[in-house]
C-alpha cells in the first residue's frame, strides 16, 4: 500500500501526520519511500476548495453538479511541460466523488477532464526551482500550481476522457469532442455529475463520502512517474438542499497524497483489503474487497475494481464459488457516463454457475462498450450462506481490449474472500444451527410458545409436539 501525506492541521478520519505551513514529504514516482523521482512527476499535493453549480436533469433523473480545486506538484527533478491546447504536453485532470455506504465502496460521480494551460510557481510541496515569472508553459522543479474549482469546472478546457490514452498519457491537443445532447442541462455538463439521491442525508445515513482528483501527463507516464498522480479528500456533504447549488460540500481532514480512493475504504472499514496490480505493457488496476455478516447469518461480499490508468479497461469480474454456496442480492454499480460521452452506460451481466459468479460488459466489439474505463471504479456485491475465506484467494479480472505483443495478458489474478464451501443444513431440531440439540434450543421452543419461530415440525405453531421432537434428538 502507498502511504500518502496528509496536507493541512488535520489528519483524516483520525490519522495525523505533522507536516508545517502545508508543506508535503511527497512520495516520488511509483510511491517509494523517499528520494526525488527521475525525471518530471506530477502529483496532486492539495484539492483546496469546491464549486457547486446546482441540478440539472436528464433521462428522468436529478443530478447535481460540482467541481473541485486542485494543485498540482512537480516533485521530479525535471521540468514539467504545461503548454496549452493545441499542444498535448500539459495535463489532464479528472475529478471523481466516492462515497462509502453499509460498508461498501462505490462511485458516484466523475468529470471530464480539464486540459492544463499554463503553470504558476508555488511552494507547497517544499522548495521550488520557478521555471519563469508569471504564468509559464512549464512547471518548475519542486513548485505547485494552483487550479481553483472555477477554473476545474470551467467548461470552455473540460474534454472527453476518451480521447486519452491514460497508460502512455498521450492525447491529441486537438481530438474532438462528442456533441453535446440537445437540452443537456448547462449545470451539469461535463463538470462532476452526482446523482442528487446519492447525495441526500435521509437516504444515505451514515455514509462517508470522498473526492478524488488526478493528473495524466506524456512525459511524467514515459519516466514511469505514472501510478501516484492520484489522490483523495474527504469531504462532508450538508442536509440544507438548493436547485441553484445542491447539497453544500466541505473538507473534512487534509488531503490523502498519492493514494487513489480506493484507500478511503480501508481508512473507514480496516478489514477493507486493497491491492495494486500492474497489466504489462499497460496500466494499473485496484482492486478491493471486503465481506461481513448480515444481520440474518448470511454474508455480504464487496469487491471494487478501479482502473487507474490502464488503456486496455477492465471488461470481467469473476469470483470462484465452492460447492454448495448460494448466492443472492447480486449487485454491479458504476458511475454515469454523461454530457453525451461516447461510452455506454449499459450495466454488466452477471452470470453464476456451480463454479463461480462472473461479471461481464459488452464484447470489445462494441469500441464505447462500459468496459472500466480509466480513473473509474466499478463495483460488484453479492450475500452467500457461507462465510469467507482470508483475503488471499485468486479472482480474475479480464481484460477488455485485445492481447498485443507489448501487452499479451488477458486477464490477471487478483486477491480478494471468496466464498467457503457451505455448511450442511442444520436438522430441524437444532434452532441455533450450532450442531447441537440441547438447552439452547429448548429454551427456544419454550421462548417461542404458541407463536412459529421455535416450530421445529412445520405445522405452524410451536407446541407440544416440537418440544417432543427437541426431546427426542437431544445430544450433549
Amino acid at each position: 500500500m502507498k502511504i500518502g501525506t496528509l496536507v493541512g492541521s488535520l489528519g483524516l478520519c483520525g490519522l495525523a501526520v505533522f507536516i508545517g505551513q502545508l508543506d508535503a514529504v511527497a512520495l516520488p514516482g511509483d510511491g517509494g519511500d523517499g528520494g526525488v523521482a527521475a525525471g518530471p512527476d506530477v502529483i496532486v499535493g492539495t484539492m483546496q476548495n469546491i464549486s457547486a453549480y446546482g441540478q440539472g436533469i436528464w433521462g428522468g433523473v436529478t443530478y447535481v453538479g460540482y467541481a473541485v480545486g486542485t494543485t498540482s506538484c512537480n516533485i521530479g527533478n525535471q521540468q514539467l511541460q504545461w503548454q496549452a491546447n493545441p499542444s498535448n504536453l500539459h495535463p489532464v485532470i479528472p475529478q471523481n466523488m466516492y462515497r462509502v455506504k453499509n460498508g461498501v465502496l462505490t462511485q458516484i460521480g466523475q468529470s471530464w477532464v480539464k486540459h492544463g494551460f499554463c503553470a504558476l510557481q508555488g511552494t507547497l510541496c517544499g522548495a521550488c526551482t520557478p521555471a519563469g515569472s508569471g504564468c509559464p508553459s512549464v512547471l518548475g522543479i519542486g513548485c505547485s500550481d494552483p487550479y481553483e474549482s472555477s477554473l476545474n469546472g470551467g467548461q470552455s478546457d473540460l474534454k472527453s476522457r476518451s480521447g486519452i490514452n491514460a497508460s502512455t498519457g498521450y492525447f491529441s491537443g486537438t481530438y474532438s469532442d462528442p456533441a453535446i445532447p440537445t437540452g443537456y442541462p448547462s449545470t451539469i455538463r461535463e463538470r462532476v455529475t452526482v446523482p442528487k439521491d446519492d447525495l441526500t442525508a435521509a437516504l444515505n445515513p451514515g455514509a462517508a463520502y470522498f473526492v478524488e482528483c488526478q493528473y495524466v501527463h506524456p512525459a511524467d507516464a514515459s519516466n514511469n512517474n505514472d501510478n501516484n498522480n492520484a489522490s483523495y479528500r474527504r469531504i462532508t456533504v450538508g442536509t440544507t438542499y438548493s436547485t441553484t447549488s445542491g447539497y453544500a460540500l466541505s473538507f473534512s481532514g487534509g488531503t490523502v497524497q498519492q493514494a487513489p480512493a480506493m484507500y478511503a475504504w480501508q481508512v473507514i472499514h480496516a478489514d477493507a483489503a486493497v491491492r495494486e496490480y500492474d497489466v504489462v505493457g499497460d496500466g494499473r488496476f485496484l482492486v478491493g474487497s471486503r465481506s461481513f455478516q448480515n444481520a440474518d447469518g448470511t454474508w455480504h461480499y464487496a469487491y471494487a475494481v478501479q482502473n487507474l490508468n490502464s488503456d486496455r479497461n477492465g471488461g470481467s469480474f469473476s469470483v470462484p464459488l465452492a460447492t454448495g454456496v448460494v448466492l443472492t442480492n447480486i449487485k454491479y454499480s458504476a458511475p454515469f457516463n454523461h454530457s453525451g460521452d461516447v461510452f455506454t452506460n449499459t450495466p454488466w451481466t452477471s452470470t453464476v454457475t456451480a463454479a463461480s459468479i462472473t461479471w461481464s460488459c459488452e464484447p470489445n466489439t462494441n469500441a464505447n462498450a462500459h468496459a472500466i474505463r480509466w480513473s473509474t471504479t466499478h463495483t460488484f456485491e453479492f450475500d452467500a450462506n457461507s462465510a469467507p475465506t482470508d483475503a488471499s484467494q485468486l479472482l480474475t479480472l479480464g481484460i477488455w481490449k485485445a492481447t498485443t505483443a507489448s501487452s499479451p495478458e488477458a486477464s490477471i489474478s487478483v486477491l480478494g474472500r471468496k466464498p467457503t464451501a457451505a455448511a450442511p443444513p442444520c436438522v430441524p431440531a437444532d434452532i441455533n444451527c450450532d450442531g447441537l440439540v440441547n438447552a439452547s434450543d429448548l429454551s427456544a421452543v419454550l421462548g417461542c410458545w404458541g407463536a412459529a419461530c421455535g416450530d421445529v415440525n412445520a405445522d405452524g405453531a410451536t407446541d407440544g409436539q416440537d418440544l417432543s421432537t427437541i426431546f427426542g434428538a437431544w445430544t450433549s
